[in-house]
C-alpha cells in the first residue's frame, strides 16, 4: 500500500473534517502529495487545526464545492490522480434545521465533484464517501447490502442517498469508457478523537466523563456498528488502489463492522464513565426528531474482493477514542497529540496492514 501512494497526487474534499482529517495523517504516512479543498472547520476546538494539518498539505484551499467554476479551475490546476470525495453537511440533526443547505451541500456539491473532473484527464479513481444511512429503512433489523433500496427519512439520509443515485448516473452518463473510475463508499458511526461535530455521542461523553458533569442521553436503546475512523479510511485506500488500475471496482461499496460490533448507545455511555472511572450521571431525554434505531451493513462484497473487514471491537474503538480526548484536555502540550494520533495508526497498521 505505501508504495502505491508514495507520491501520488491525492485531492480531498472536507479535508478539514473529522474523517478528512485523519486521511490526511493516514496519506502523508505513506508518502502522499496532498492537496485539499474545503471550507474552514466548523467547530472549535478542531482536529484540523489542533494538530496543524495545513503542513503536510502542499496546498490548502479554503472554497466552498457549491462554486463549480473555481473548484474546475482548482481541480485542473492541481491535476490530481486521486480524489476522496469527503466535503459534506453530516450531522442528522443539522439536516432538521437546515435541509435546503445540507440538499446543496450534499447533493449538488457532489454532483459539482463529478462535473469538474470530468475535463481533468489526470483523474484516475474517485471515491465518494457517503453514509450507511442511505439505505431504505424499515426498522426490520436487516443487514443491508449495495443493492438494496436507497431512502431517506430524513434529509441527510435522502440527501446521501441522492448522492448515490447522482453519482450512478454520472458514471453510466459520462464514465463507461473513461480512464476515470469512481466508487461510492457507505459507512457509518465512525468514532475516534478529533470528531468535535455537534451531538456526537462519543465527544460528548468523553467531556462529560472527564470533568465529572452531567450528561443527557438521547436515544439510549438505539442500536449502532460502531467502528473506529482509522478502519475504513485503510479500506477506502485500499480500494481506490484497485479502482486506479481497475474497473471491475466501479460501484457501490459497504464498509461496515461485524453486527457483533453493535452496541447500544447507553452502552456507549456506561463504557466511557466506566473507562474514564467517572462518577458523572446519565440523564436520558427525549428525541427531537426522529433517528433509526438500529442500522447494520452487510459488508460480505468488500470483505470477499478486497479482503478488508473490520478488525477493532467497539469497546477497543471507544477505547481509543477517549484516550485521545482525554489526552486532548489533560495536557497542555498538544503537539504530542500528533504523536498519538500517528501511535493509533501505526499501531492499527503494523498488527494489521503490515
Amino acid at each position: 500500500m505505501k508504495n502505491f501512494w508514495k507520491n501520488k497526487k491525492v485531492l480531498i474534499t472536507g479535508h478539514t473534517g473529522f474523517k478528512g482529517s485523519w486521511m490526511t495523517l493516514i496519506l502523508s504516512k505513506f508518502g502522499a502529495r496532498i492537496y485539499g479543498y474545503a471550507l474552514n472547520p466548523i467547530s472549535k476546538p478542531n482536529f484540523f487545526d489542533g494538530l496543524k494539518l495545513s503542513s503536510f498539505l502542499k496546498k490548502d484551499i479554503r472554497n466552498d464545492i457549491l462554486n463549480l467554476n473555481k473548484l474546475t479551475k482548482s481541480i485542473n490546476k492541481i491535476k490530481p490522480e486521486v480524489i476522496f470525495h469527503m466535503a459534506a453537511q453530516s450531522s442528522v440533526l443539522e439536516s432538521y434545521k437546515d435541509p435546503l443547505g445540507t440538499t446543496k451541500a450534499n447533493i449538488i456539491g457532489t454532483a459539482n465533484i463529478l462535473e469538474a473532473i470530468r475535463s481533468c484527464k489526470s483523474v484516475k479513481a474517485v471515491l465518494i464517501v457517503t453514509t450507511d444511512k442511505v439505505y431504505l429503512n424499515l426498522e426490520k433489523r436487516k443487514k443491508f447490502k449495495e443493492g438494496d433500496h436507497l431512502g431517506g427519512y430524513d434529509i441527510y439520509s435522502g440527501s446521501k442517498a441522492s448522492c448515490e443515485v447522482i453519482t450512478h448516473s454520472f458514471i453510466k452518463s459520462f464514465y463507461r469508457n473513461s480512464n476515470c473510475k469512481i466508487a461510492t463508499v457507505r459507512s457509518g458511526n465512525c468514532i475516534g478523537g478529533g470528531d468535535w461535530t455537534k451531538d456526537r455521542i462519543v465527544k460528548d461523553c468523553a467531556e462529560s466523563f472527564i470533568f465529572n458533569k452531567k450528561i443527557f442521553i438521547r436515544s439510549p436503546e438505539a442500536s449502532r456498528p460502531w467502528q473506529h475512523v482509522i478502519e475504513p479510511i485503510f479500506g477506502y485506500l485500499k480500494l481506490a488502489q484497485k479502482l486506479y488500475k481497475n474497473k471491475s471496482f466501479v460501484g457501490a461499496w459497504n464498509f461496515g463492522p461485524n453486527i457483533k460490533n453493535n452496541m447500544r448507545v447507553i452502552d456507549v455511555a456506561r463504557f466511557g464513565k466506566k473507562y474514564l472511572n467517572s462518577k458523572s450521571k446519565i440523564e436520558f431525554i427525549s428525541k427531537r426528531q426522529y433517528e433509526s434505531e438500529h442500522l447494520s451493513l452487510d459488508s460480505s462484497k468488500v470483505t470477499k474482493l478486497l479482503k478488508w473487514k473490520t478488525h477493532l471491537k467497539s469497546k477497543e474503538a471507544l477505547a481509543l477514542s477517549f484516550d485521545w480526548y482525554k489526552f486532548f484536555y489533560k495536557n497542555k502540550n498538544k503537539k504530542k497529540l500528533i504523536e498519538l494520533s500517528f501511535k493509533q495508526i501505526n499501531n492499527y497498521q503494523k498488527k494489521y496492514f503490515i
